[in-house]
């Protein structure tokens, strides 16, 4: 479902979001098009057992608990952070993966590291027997078939398609299946240029471009300015954002209208990923802060 932004933009520019956060109710977004082909793919090979990474807040962790429970299949998650292990109750993200029939594994950040090591994936299944791998985040060949579906034929007069960008894997997807008159542009969630070369690994065209100026500091980094305009956002036009992904994008997206960026009549589509169950994580976070929290409806 697309849904038109109704902001009076200079140059007669229009903006929608597409409301991937609705497709399912705790699945949402991107994290239901990753899981669709990779849990297609465990049935298949007769697996019983989904694993796969991440850190105290994930949208993928609580993603695949729910999924794979969903789905009849037990699930694994390696977590960044052995300090997290006496921390799942006061943790949002962890308490419902927890919930949903997830077991934990908590490593350091440093052996977190090795996550992709051969050495390391073989002493799990020394621990738990075979299973499913998921990559952390999801990104796979499987995971940007399901982002290809993103775009449908009602999304064909769209000048522009933009996403926020973490692992690649989405942005990947809508590249492969943009329209000949469509430029996608990512905006990174964390800092580093070596994301060129993640996406380059899965995109077959060269239709697009990563603007890399609203991370707000880096993955999991917020400030007042993207408290305020989230919250003002959602009260203008009834769409709740998350801070980590699809609320800096909305910011920067509206930012390069006001500067210019844009053509004059372009048609931009913003992708709204889901996220938002790392609200209240972040929420947490931010008391602590004593900064203002973000809403998640009017």
């Amino acid at each position: 479902m697309n849904q038109e932004i109704h902001i009076d933009f200079p140059n007669t520019i229009s903006l929608s979001i597409k409301r991937e956060d609705l497709i399912h109710p705790f699945v949402s977004g991107n994290k239901f098009r990753k899981l669709k082909y990779n849990l297609l793919q465990a049935k298949a090979e007769n697996q019983e057992t989904v694993l796969t990474f991440g850190g105290a807040f994930s949208n993928h962790i609580a993603a695949v608990a729910y999924a794979g429970k969903e789905q009849g299949f037990k699930t694994i998650g390696i977590i960044r952070g052995e300090e997290l292990l006496d921390k799942i109750e006061e943790n949002p993200t962890l308490k419902f993966a927890q919930e949903n029939g997830m077991q934990f594994v908590f490593v350091s950040r440093e052996d977190y590291r090795l996550k992709n090591e051969i050495s390391f994936i073989e002493d799990l299944k020394q621990k738990f027997g075979n299973f499913y791998l998921v990559p952390e985040g999801g990104t796979n060949e499987l995971a940007v078939k399901g982002c290809e579906e993103i775009l449908t034929e009602e999304d064909a007069d769209f000048n522009y398609v933009c996403c926020a960008v973490g692992t690649g894997g989405t942005i990947s997807g809508l590249i492969n299946s943009a329209f000949p008159n469509q430029k996608v542009l990512g905006f990174p969630a964390l800092k580093g240029d070596f994301l060129k070369d993640e996406i380059r690994i899965f995109a077959k065209k060269d239709n697009w471009d990563l603007i890399s100026d609203y991370h707000f500091g880096g993955y999991g980094k917020i400030n007042l300015e993207l408290i305020e305009f989230i919250n003002t956002f959602l009260e203008e036009n009834k769409v709740p954002l998350d801070p980590v992904y699809t609320g800096k994008m909305v910011f920067g997206v509206i930012d390069l209208i006001h500067k210019n960026y844009f053509p004059a009549h372009s048609k931009i589509l913003l992708i709204h990923t889901g996220g938002l169950q790392g609200i209240d994580g972040m929420n947490l976070k931010l008391k602590q802060k004593k900064l203002p929290i973000l809403k998640k409806n009017v």
